[in-house]
């Protein structure tokens, strides 16, 4: 039997709204710089200055010990990338992973950017994990359950030939970085968790270009497709409300600076 999902206060949800806006503000500094030349340690720094500036502390750093801000994850990289010196090149695409903690809550979002312009096929796969996000956020409705979320993401992502990563889940945030319940990119409708109102979850579909097949590499953090293709993650900070789904984190503040640096 499962248990019962716990709603959050009308005040915890805006304090998690509060520190999921920042992190959008947070993503939108670091799409400024996108491009080639840069290195993902650069990127990493303009968010750990803009997140303190904002009388915040960045979410990952030193969680159970990871070493940076953001989780960066290039091309084959699905999450949890360490930053590193090697600078991005025309073709690559970044996974940007953020989380803040602010006023005692936590806000998580996730933004795959492109460097420069990339492979048609990767654009679709970007395209297509967007659009998974967008699937599964609709199903985040009082009275459904958790396997709608996931059934939504997987026949969006299968549908068009991808492949789910089953290991790594999306979950509940608030006071903690993860929650319950886990949110998996898979699943059976009608199964798993009941959605109360109130609950506030991450969904965050990781989508393959090719196998569902995972690794991790010896750095202890950094999860890779198992045959080396492109994998992309988008992520949304949600609470679950009756008949309609509010997102708490937001993509507008990223997209008005890449419509500006284009």
């Amino acid at each position: 039997m499962w248990r019962m999902l716990k709603a959050k206060s009308e005040e915890e949800i805006a304090l998690v709204r509060e520190s999921s806006l920042l992190v959008g503000k947070t993503l939108a500094e670091v799409a400024a710089e996108v491009r080639p030349g840069v290195t993902p340690l650069d990127l990493d720094k303009i968010a750990y200055e803009f997140i303190h500036d904002h009388g915040a502390v960045p979410g990952f750093l030193n969680y159970q010990g990871f070493p940076n801000s953001l989780c960066i994850s290039r091309n084959e990289a699905v999450v949890h990338g360490i930053p590193t010196k090697k600078p991005l090149e025309e073709g690559d695409i970044l996974s940007v992973d953020c989380g803040v903690l602010m006023n005692g809550f936590y806000g998580d979002s996730a933004y795959t950017f492109k460097v420069g312009e990339v492979d048609p096929d990767v654009d679709r796969l970007l395209e297509t994990t967007k659009r998974c996000l967008q699937l599964g956020i609709e199903q985040a409705v009082a009275g459904n359950r958790v396997g709608d979320i996931g059934y939504a993401v997987q026949q969006e992502a299968e549908s068009n030939g991808y492949g789910v990563v089953r290991e790594l889940v999306g979950h509940g945030l608030g006071r903690e970085l993860h929650e319950a319940p886990e949110v998996p990119n898979f699943g059976r409708r009608g199964k798993g968790p009941k959605l109360v109102e109130g609950l506030v979850i991450a969904i965050e579909p990781m989508i393959n270009l090719g196998t569902r097949e995972i690794s991790q590499l010896r750095d202890g953090w950094t999860i890779v497709t198992a045959d080396r293709k492109p994998s992309a993650h988008y992520e949304h900070t949600v609470v679950v409300r009756k008949g309609q789904v509010e997102v708490l984190s937001t993509f507008d503040f990223i997209e008005e600076k890449l419509k500006i640096e284009a």
